[in-house]
């Protein structure tokens, strides 16, 4: 923690602070225990730092997607039948109604799958790709060109993680659009492979998963770094006597800061969403 204050370049600072606040997170619960054996010693941003970020946004990524599966279900359903709903309190009812309420959990499975992989491989990529880019090009430069590092890091890895979430989001947008079709995602994906071979059936909206994922990613790490700077800076302003925001401070920084780049990233790939 104490490397993490003082270290002079901001950009890596702030990567090892995070590889900090995880580590702090995954040993405080008791059936997760990170292997040291991973930690290399010799470089604070390690193979540890990696691993950490992205089990902590597989995880993260894995239950927030999960658990706003109703949502995304009546939202599937509203771009797919326009002409039968009248917004989502309209199509909420008459699915339920029609459907059942366990309707509203189809594609539950490959949502939480789907997502753990890609919040796994987006934001350790942002973070490897974040921290080697900064050693690169030096500290200096690394501060003043914070923003494009967020952008192009941001882009790199979320085109590697939409490899992988592009299966996943075929087989729960199949579901969901067709509850009949299978009992789940351990039966669709066979059913889908076996009908319409891998590309066609996997990756026939891989082009607009890229156009509605890289923009939401970009936009999400570049205004969150962004509004967490000025949000600290005026919490810096309301806590004067301290040298450092306290850990309350940080949180509520944090989740400000989230909250305002979320909003954003919906925004700029509410367009390419509805292609998929």
């Amino acid at each position: 923690s104490e490397y993490c204050e003082y270290h002079p370049n901001p950009l890596l600072r702030e990567a090892c602070s995070i590889m900090y606040s995880v580590e702090n997170f995954l040993h405080s619960l008791p059936t997760l225990k990170v292997n040291r054996a991973f930690k290399d010693k010799t470089n604070e941003f390690g193979i540890s730092h990696y691993v950490k970020g992205a089990l902590a946004g597989g995880l993260c990524c894995s239950l927030t997607h999960g658990a706003l599966t109703p949502l995304d279900v009546v939202k599937t359903r509203i771009q797919l039948e326009p002409e039968m709903f009248h917004g989502m309190t309209d199509a909420f009812t008459k699915i339920v109604q029609t459907e059942g309420l366990g309707t509203l959990t189809t594609g539950l499975g490959a949502t939480a799958v789907g997502y753990f992989v890609q919040g796994w491989f987006k934001f350790g990529g942002v973070e490897f790709f974040k921290v080697n880019i900064a050693k690169k090009i030096g500290e200096k430069k690394a501060w003043q060109f914070r923003i494009p590092i967020y952008l192009v890091a941001a882009a790199f890895a979320e085109f590697i993680a939409d490899i992988f979430l592009c299966p996943l989001e075929a087989t729960r947008i199949r579901l969901v659009s067709n509850p009949a079709y299978a009992d789940g995602l351990i039966t669709a994906m066979p059913k889908i492979f076996a009908e319409n071979g891998l590309v066609n059936g996997f990756y026939s909206g891989f082009g607009p998963i890229l156009m509605k994922q890289i923009p939401y990613t970009m936009t999400k790490f570049a205004v969150q770094g962004w509004a967490a700077e000025r949000i600290f800076k005026a919490a810096t302003r309301l806590e004067p006597s301290s040298n450092k925001p306290s850990q309350r401070t940080q949180l509520t920084v944090s989740l400000m800061a989230g909250v305002i780049a979320g909003v954003a990233a919906a925004v700029i790939s509410q367009p390419a969403d509805n292609l998929l």
